[in-house]
C-alpha cells in the first residue's frame, strides 16, 4: 500500500473510531470540494488545522453532499457559531447546510434549491439573529449556461471587452434563510429607474450597526453584460434604498463586475472586483453613499479577499500570488507584502484564522490547498511549509486519493473555513 492510500486508510479508521464518542478537541479546516470530472458529488473535507498537532495538514474525515458536482462554489466565509455551514454548487443551483458540530462526523443537515421565487444563490452572510442572508442571482429561474471562470490557457489574463449591447437588465434578490433551509423573508434587487442595468446580486454585507445591507451586482454567466453597481437596503425590513454606480476613472477597468464586500477598520466597506480593483464605499447610512477606486491590482479575476487588522489580503491570479496592502489610510493603500505560490497556481479564495494566524488559499484548476502564515501586526506573509502533503510538497493534495466517505478520485476545493 502506498503512502497516500495508507494515510487515507488511517483517516478512515479514525473516522469510524469515534462513532459513539464525543468529538475530540482540535482545530480543523473545512474544505468544500467537488469531483473534477463532474461525475461524482460535492463533499466536505475535514483537515487537521492545528499547527501543533503531529497530524497537521492531514485528512481526517469527509462527507458527501448529495449534489452532483457541476460548479462547487461558495460556503460561508467564516464558521458560524452554531456549527451549521451553508455550502453551494452554483451551476447545480443547490445548497446544503452541513452539520460540523462533530468534525469527525460531518453530515448534511438540510438542503434547498430555489427559494420563494429566487434561484442561484451565491454568498451567505450571518445576521445577528443567527439566520443567513443570501444573495440570489436571479428572480425566477434561469438555465445557468457557461460560468464566468477564467481560461488559464489563454495567452493573456486581461479584462475582456465590455459588452455594450442592448441586452435588458437582469435582477436577483436577497433571501433570509434559517438553518433548516427555509426562506424567512425576501427582497428583489429590481430597480424600475434602471431597467437596462444588470442587478444580479453577487455578494452582500449586512451592517447591523447602521441598519444597512450593501449588495454588489455582477453575473456569474459569460453571456450577461458587466455589472458596475452596488445597492443599499435597510437591514431590519430589507427595504431597497438606492442603486449606485461604482467609481469608474477614465482609462481604468477596476470597477467592472464588483464582487466581495468587506468591512474595513475605518468603517468603510471595501469591495473587490473582477477587474482587480478595490472600491472604497463610504456614507452608507446616508441618502447618497460614495465610492472611490482606491487600488488597482494587475490583471483580472481577483478573488475572495480577507481584511485582518488594517490589512487587505488579496488573491491576484496574474501574479500567481497573495498580496497584502495596508489600508490604515483607506484612501491611499500601500502594498506591504506578497507571496508567489507557484507559476502554475491561480489563487482565488482566502480564508483567515485568527487563533492560529493562518491563511488558507484555494484556486482554479490546481488540485491543491495552500496554507500561509500571517502577522496581523506587521502584515508579513509567508508560505507555511509545515502544512504539506505526503511527498513533502507545501499544501494539501486533492488529486487522485481515496476519501473517507468512500469515493476515490480527484477534487478541486473552493470555499474554505476554519473551525471556531
Amino acid at each position: 500500500m502506498n503512502r497516500r492510500l495508507a494515510t487515507a486508510a488511517v483517516a478512515a479508521l479514525l473516522f469510524g473510531a469515534n462513532v459513539a464518542g464525543a468529538a475530540p478537541p482540535g482545530h480543523y479546516l473545512f474544505a468544500w470540494a467537488g469531483d473534477t470530472t463532474g461525475r461524482g458529488e460535492d463533499f466536505i473535507a475535514v483537515i487537521d488545522g492545528e499547527p501543533a498537532s503531529p497530524g497537521y495538514g492531514r485528512l481526517i474525515a469527509s462527507a458527501a453532499s448529495g449534489i452532483r458536482s457541476q460548479q462547487v462554489h461558495h460556503t460561508e466565509y467564516w464558521m458560524p457559531a452554531g456549527g451549521l455551514l451553508f455550502a453551494n454548487d452554483h451551476k447545480a443551483a443547490r445548497t446544503v447546510v452541513i452539520d460540523l458540530r462533530d468534525p469527525l462526523h460531518p453530515q448534511v443537515h438540510a438542503a434547498f434549491g430555489d427559494l420563494d421565487g429566487f434561484s442561484h444563490p451565491h454568498s451567505f452572510l450571518r445576521l445577528p439573529n443567527g439566520h443567513v442572508l443570501a444573495s440570489f442571482q436571479v428572480e425566477g429561474h434561469l438555465d445557468h449556461g457557461p460560468d464566468r471562470e477564467m481560461d488559464h490557457d489563454q495567452a493573456a489574463m486581461t479584462m475582456p471587452m465590455i459588452d455594450a449591447g442592448t441586452q435588458p437588465g437582469v435582477h436577483g434578490g436577497l433571501v433570509e434563510i434559517d438553518d433548516e433551509g427555509r426562506a424567512v423573508r425576501t427582497a428583489s434587487t429590481a430597480d424600475p429607474a434602471r431597467p437596462g442595468d444588470l442587478l444580479m446580486a453577487y455578494s452582500l454585507l449586512p451592517l447591523p450597526d447602521i441598519d444597512r445591507v450593501i449588495v454588489t451586482n455582477s453575473s456569474m454567466r459569460d453571456e450577461d453584460r458587466s455589472g458596475h453597481t452596488y445597492q443599499i437596503f435597510r437591514l431590519h425590513d430589507l427595504k431597497w434604498l438606492s442603486t449606485n454606480d461604482f467609481d469608474a476613472p477614465a482609462g481604468r477597468y477596476g470597477e467592472i463586475n464588483p464582487e466581495e464586500a468587506r468591512l474595513g477598520p475605518d468603517g468603510a466597506v471595501y469591495v473587490q472586483t473582477v477587474g482587480c480593483g478595490i472600491e472604497r464605499v463610504t456614507d452608507i447610512a446616508k441618502a447618497h453613499p460614495r465610492s472611490k477606486l482606491v487600488w488597482q491590482f494587475p490583471g483580472s479575476f481577483c478573488g475572495v479577499p480577507s481584511i485582518v487588522s488594517h490589512y487587505l489580503i488579496q488573491s491576484v491570479p496574474i501574479l500567481h500570488a497573495i498580496v497584502v496592502v495596508d489600508i490604515k489610510d483607506g484612501t491611499r493603500p500601500v502594498e506591504v507584502a506578497r507571496v508567489v505560490l507557484d507559476a502554475t497556481i491561480f489563487p482565488h479564495w482566502t480564508g483567515y484564522d485568527a487563533s492560529t494566524r493562518r491563511l488558507a488559499v484555494t484556486g482554479y484548476r490546481e488540485d491543491r490547498l495552500f496554507m500561509l502564515t500571517f502577522n496581523p501586526e506587521t502584515g508579513a506573509l509567508a508560505l507555511d511549509r509545515a502544512f504539506h502533503d505526503d511527498r513533502g510538497n507545501p499544501g494539501f493534495d486533492f488529486d487522485n486519493r481515496t476519501w473517507p466517505h468512500g469515493w476515490t478520485g480527484s477534487a478541486i476545493a473552493h470555499g474554505i473555513v476554519f473551525s471556531n
